[in-house]
């Protein structure tokens, strides 16, 4: 379940070259954002995204960032608690490893981690349980890929490039593709967060992958018209069927929802 500066550097995102945005508004170390996930408006659950201080990953600086999926505690038969980790490059448009750690239950945890290395050209995957290694397979590295939470970054990387482009994508240990269309669509969001409307940006795209809680096919999002390019809302499918995903908290500095005009 998910997202700057002027356009800047030029970059090879998969196979298509493309102007991705400068990391230092799009990665603000210390930005925490909480969102509400809701369907008919009842809470199933958070997310929670943390960007952490820049970091080294083999020599390369890198964005560092964490993501938190915990279902609410009165929905019955689910128990969802996830925390990902993913090493981004500083353009935000392609992951270099991706970590997940998901409790299915009160004695298990499972490990998942990917390794993106593209001097190698090749990407290896791996999974534990219980801290016992119970997969591990690769393929052959020839485009740049994004994970489920680099995804998030991408999309805001490349919120203003009013085309439609095919993101290389591993999910639940698979490589895929999503399909994201950058129209650049000016839109009034109101969330119940924040007491005016909110200049944003609209974009939809194609799930071509099932993800957790069963996150496939089309979504919608709408996303701060400013240089942070946060999410603000988004529509997703899920099991239980669309579900909403709302900006809820922030804490980055002095910023605030940008105002729509009246």
């Amino acid at each position: 379940m998910k997202l700057t500066s002027i356009l800047a550097l030029i970059i090879v995102f998969g196979t298509v070259v493309v102007k991705a945005a400068g990391p230092n508004s799009m990665f603000y170390p210390g930005e925490e954002l909480t969102y509400r996930v809701s369907y008919l408006n009842i809470t199933l659950g958070t997310v929670r995204t943390v960007v952490e201080p820049f970091t080294q990953l083999d020599g390369k600086k890198v964005a560092k960032v964490k993501i938190y999926i915990d279902s609410h505690p009165n929905i019955p038969f689910v128990s969802l608690h996830s925390v990902y980790e993913s090493w981004i490059d500083t353009t935000g448009a392609f992951s270099y490893k991706f970590n997940a750690n998901t409790r299915i239950d009160d004695n298990t945890w499972d490990f998942d981690q990917y390794l993106f290395d593209y001097a190698g050209k090749k990407a290896t995957i791996e999974k534990w349980r219980n801290k016992e290694k119970v997969n591990s397979s690769s393929f052959e590295l020839l485009k740049k890929y994004n994970d489920g939470s680099s995804l998030l970054f991408a999309a805001r990387a490349l919120l203003y490039a009013g085309k439609s482009y095919k993101v290389p994508t591993v999910i639940m240990e698979k490589a895929v593709s999503t399909v994201i269309n950058f129209a650049g669509n000016r839109a009034k969001t109101e969330i119940d967060a924040c007491d005016y409307p909110i200049k944003t940006v609209y974009l939809n795209g194609d799930a071509n992958w099932t993800g957790v809680y069963g996150l496939t096919g089309r979504f919608e999002g709408w996303f701060a018209d400013d240089d942070s390019r946060i999410p603000i809302q988004a529509k997703m499918n899920v099991y239980v069927g669309s579900v909403t995903i709302e900006l809820q908290k922030w804490k980055r500095g002095s910023w605030a929802p940008p105002k729509a005009s009246s």
